[in-house]
């Protein structure tokens, strides 16, 4: 099969088969055709797209470019939940052992942070001891043990994803639909999992600020899990505001363990309930009203915190942060920001404050970079709250004192202050099933 031609009839408008697409997936996996090609036919897939059944067949032929986890050693239903990145995004840490609790086994590879967005493995790792890089028997293993683990993603996982994601991330072909759903899906299927719930993000913080593209990604991808046989569905959530208070990783881990107390921001609670019920739902476990009062009830009797400090103790975790979260170790340093006059809130730039973590050293712009897990921000106001001239917005976190003054005026360029009450936008903007 000749590449050249793949890349000229995609340029020229037209469809490509399920061999093509394989054999493209299978270059890209094992690096047998140059990535100027691999390139020029990813610009041409990002110009004149990718039709359903294109989009499907490419998401499967990069599942079978490389490993495909087995969770048959796995007792029940196994449930997973993937999230499109956000700022101040802990609900994994909430809903995956409220899930658990509840009978549905959840064994969920996640990923690292980078750019503005958080990982959850590096939420994790703010606790001592907690390991994410488990092998395959191990991570079979302590699912079976507490009916939950988080791992990184390990061993030969989607090669072809790989690859193409990052020449798609230097080639500006990343804000592509079926790209994007295809690149997620394709490690979602390869995962193993019998139910997915998909939180697709939307607004200022995420990688889709429009309401109509989220909702075409999030049709996308449940269509490519249904056409994998998956029960999946997919909600799409408010990111035009931080989830919650608490942005950074050991912050964020902080400001879970309270939710699951039932002492957590109101935001964060209902998004991490409403995932939580919809996995529940899709694992046959009754109505949507009946999860609810389900995943509530898990937090209500403190069975999900115990949950949580069960997978971290299994995954070597030192479980007593769970249950005092003061054990953390806490920045060097901290900078109150303060409004410059009064009035509402009327917006937050979000990606631009997932950007401030960054530059507190809470992440990373290149996967090698290090990180420090007691940085980040406390929101003290957010969109729509009334502030007075001199009322603290944020408090800063960090350990290297020459970090604040760039911080801060980055935070403060990033949040709009006016007369007028700004209209309230609704936590959930759609669900796709």
């Amino acid at each position: 099969m000749n590449f050249k031609d793949i890349i000229a009839k995609k340029r020229d408008g037209m469809e490509l088969s399920r061999e093509e697409l394989e054999f493209f997936a299978d270059s890209a996996g094992r690096g047998s055709v140059p990535d100027y090609q691999l390139s020029a036919l990813l610009m041409a897939i990002y110009l004149n797209g990718l039709n359903d059944r294109e989009t499907l067949d490419l998401t499967n032929a990069m599942v079978r470019s490389g490993d495909v986890a087995d969770l048959s050693g796995i007792d029940g239903i196994k449930g997973d939940k993937h999230s499109t990145g956000g700022v101040g995004d802990k609900t994994t840490l909430i809903v995956a052992p409220v899930v658990s609790c509840c009978g549905v086994r959840i064994a969920k590879m996640s990923g690292r942070g980078l750019g503005h967005t958080g990982g959850t493995v590096d939420k994790l790792e703010s606790i001592p001891g907690f390991n994410s890089s488990l092998s395959s028997e191990e991570f079979i293993r302590a699912v079976n043990k507490c009916g939950i683990c988080v791992t990184g993603q390990s061993g030969n996982l989607c090669p072809a994803d790989k690859k193409l994601y990052a020449l798609r991330d230097v080639t500006a072909t990343v804000g592509n639909s079926s790209l994007i759903a295809s690149s997620i899906m394709s490690k979602k299927l390869a995962g193993g999992a019998d139910c997915i719930v998909l939180d697709v993000k939307c607004g200022s913080g995420a990688f889709m600020h429009d309401i109509a593209f989220a909702r075409e990604l999030a049709e996308k991808m449940v269509g490519i899990g249904k056409g994998a046989g998956k029960k999946i569905a997919a909600l799409i959530t408010d990111m035009d505001v931080p989830l919650g208070k608490n942005i950074g990783n050991s912050l964020e881990v902080i400001e879970a363990v309270e939710t699951l107390k039932g002492n957590g921001p109101e935001d964060l609670r209902q998004v991490a309930l409403h995932l939580a019920a919809k996995l529940l739902q899709l694992a046959g476990k009754g109505s949507l009203e009946e999860c609810l009062a389900l995943a509530q009830s898990k937090i209500d009797d403190g069975s999900a915190l115990e949950k949580l400090a069960d997978m971290v103790a299994v995954q070597g975790g030192d479980s007593r942060y769970i249950y005092d979260t003061s054990l953390f170790e806490k920045a060097k340093y901290s900078f109150s920001i303060k409004a410059k006059k009064s009035g509402f809130i009327t917006s937050m730039e979000t990606e631009e404050i997932g950007s401030v973590c960054v530059i507190l050293g809470a992440g990373r712009q290149k996967k090698e970079d290090s990180i420090d897990h007691s940085a980040g921000i406390v929101l003290e106001k957010k969109t729509g709250d009334y502030v007075e001239k001199g009322d603290v917005i944020a408090v800063l976190h960090y350990s290297d004192e020459t970090l604040s003054a760039p911080a801060a005026e980055k935070f403060l360029g990033a949040v709009t202050i006016k007369d007028e009450k700004p209209e309230k936008r609704p936590l959930i903007l759609g669900t796709v099933e």
